[in-house]
Order: structure tokens, then C-alpha cells, then sequence
């Protein structure tokens, strides 16, 4: 009975390691997934100032991720299993001393305008640290003409800016309604050039679900679900896992450059500068 009880205590154990591995989770089949991609996919340029500091000061952080079907979590099997709710888990297994929350105000099929009418009331009213802006899926499917969708961005993110609010945008899926549609370039490429041009976060989603599928670590459809559009609980989790390393680097790397005697205002402000390759338009989807 003993060694049975023992052998159970052990199994418990085992589960929660394998639980609590930030890149390891596990597909429909049980296989295990290495969610890992390249740091330059992951590389978040812009300072982070305001959670930077609130992190290492061991402060409270409030992040509210905005965003339509895929920040509310359409596809995944819980509420539980959003990228929102995953990314506070993430983010608390790396800074354990530090109460983080991140409020999930995604709601499905709301595109740019509506998002931009609402950032006062969901967004700014939480008194955010950090806000994660999920953007453009929708403009895409559903119109190819992108020139108002970018300057309600844009204004959105100066209105952000002013109150001295983090912001993080996050672009597209890659998923196969999103490839199919014509405008998917144009959107990546006023997206990087509005995180350029308001030195704000940029989270290359797009670029990273890519990869993905390109080294096999996640098949299209363990990633994405049937509808060919919203993630899986793989997916999303997987996402979440790469947001809170890239968030994590940006937070140490702003740290470090700002405790050194020898740092350069422009790099403490840039977290290294953008290259000509970040300003180039991705390829068309194939």
C-alpha cells in the first residue's frame, strides 16, 4: 500500500514538471512540441519602459490584452486555455515574486474601428501597465482598401503612448483563411512601419506560426483548428509561451542597458536599433 502510495506521489510529480516546462506541450496525440523559435523571430525592439521597471522593482503589472476571436480564445476548449490566461501563467512561473494579471478584453469579430471605439472604456479604464494589441485579422478577411484601418492604428497607439502605457501590437495568424487573402502583406508591412514609426512593441505572430509550420515543431492543423482560422489549445498555448520569452528579454535586456554607466540613450530607447530588413514587407503568402 505504502509503495503504491509512493509510486502515485511520484507520478504526480512527474506531471507537474512536465506541466510547468515553458516550451514543451504536447499535441492531440500526446506527442511532446518544442514551441521554441529563433530569437530574432522573437525579439521584441521597442523599451518596454514602464514594465521594465515595474518588474524589476518587484511592483505590481497590469496587462490587458485587446483584440478580437483569437485574444478571447475562439477554438480553444476553456477560457482557461486563451493565450491571456496561459500568458499570466507563463509569466508567473518566470517572475514568481511579482503579482501580474492580465485582463482579457478580446471580443470575437470586432474589427479595427470597433477596437479603436472601445480602447477608453476596456483598455485605458483598467489603468494598464502593458497593452497587448491583437490587430488586422479581420481587416483582411474582409476588405483589401487598409489606409483607414492604419490610421486608426496609429491613433490608437498615440492615445496609448500619452498616458504612458506600454504597447505591444500583434499581428496576423498565419492560418489558411488569413494566406488566401490578398491583403495579408500589406497589413504586416503597415503594421512593422506603425511600430517603427511610434517606437512601440512589435509581436510577430505571422512570423512565428511560420516558422513553425516550416520546421515541423507544429503541423497547420495542430496549431489551427478546423475552421482553417482560430487557434487550438497547442496553438494558444504555444503563443503564450513565446510572447512571455519575448516580453521576458525585452524587460532584462532594458534592465541591464539601463544599469550600465555606459549606455547610450538611443539604444535605451531602442533596445538596439531597427535594421532595413525590419521595414521591408513580408513576402506574399504561399
Amino acid at each position: 500500500m505504502i509503495a503504491k502510495r509512493g509510486i502515485r506521489r511520484l507520478a504526480t510529480v512527474a506531471a507537474l514538471l512536465c506541466a510547468s516546462s515553458s516550451a514543451a506541450l504536447a499535441d492531440a496525440a500526446g506527442r511532446a512540441l518544442n514551441c521554441a523559435t529563433p530569437s530574432k523571430l522573437l525579439t521584441i525592439e521597442a523599451a518596454l519602459e514602464r514594465t521594465a521597471s515595474r518588474i524589476s522593482s518587484g511592483m505590481p503589472l497590469t496587462i490587458v490584452a485587446m483584440g478580437s476571436s483569437s485574444t478571447v480564445g475562439v477554438g480553444a476548449s476553456s477560457p482557461a486555455r486563451s493565450y491571456p490566461s496561459q500568458l499570466e501563467q507563463e509569466l508567473h512561473e518566470r517572475f514568481p515574486g511579482v503579482e501580474i494579471r492580465v485582463i482579457n478584453h478580446g471580443v470575437s469579430g470586432q474589427d479595427v474601428p470597433e477596437e479603436f471605439n472601445r480602447l477608453g472604456r476596456d483598455v485605458i479604464a483598467e489603468h494598464p501597465d502593458l497593452v497587448i494589441w491583437q490587430v488586422g485579422t479581420n481587416a483582411v478577411l474582409r476588405r483589401d482598401d487598409l489606409i483607414a484601418d492604419e490610421e486608426m492604428i496609429g491613433q490608437g497607439v498615440a492615445s496609448l503612448k500619452e498616458r504612458r502605457i506600454d504597447v505591444v501590437l500583434m499581428d496576423l495568424q498565419y492560418a489558411p483563411r488569413v494566406l488566401a487573402r490578398p491583403a495579408v502583406a500589406e497589413m504586416e508591412r503597415l503594421l512593422v512601419d506603425i511600430a517603427n514609426r511610434t517606437q512601440v512593441g512589435l509581436f510577430r505572430r505571422f512570423a512565428i506560426m511560420e516558422e513553425w509550420e516550416h520546421t515541423r515543431q507544429l503541423t497547420p492543423d495542430s496549431a489551427i483548428g478546423a475552421d482553417g482560422l482560430h487557434m487550438t489549445d497547442v496553438g494558444y498555448g504555444c503563443l503564450a509561451d513565446q510572447l512571455a520569452e519575448a516580453l521576458t528579454a525585452n524587460w532584462r535586456s532594458h534592465e541591464k542597458l539601463a544599469k550600465s554607466p555606459q549606455r547610450s540613450p538611443d539604444a535605451v530607447a531602442g533596445i538596439g536599433r531597427r535594421t532595413e530588413i525590419d521595414r521591408t514587407a513580408p513576402s506574399r503568402p504561399h
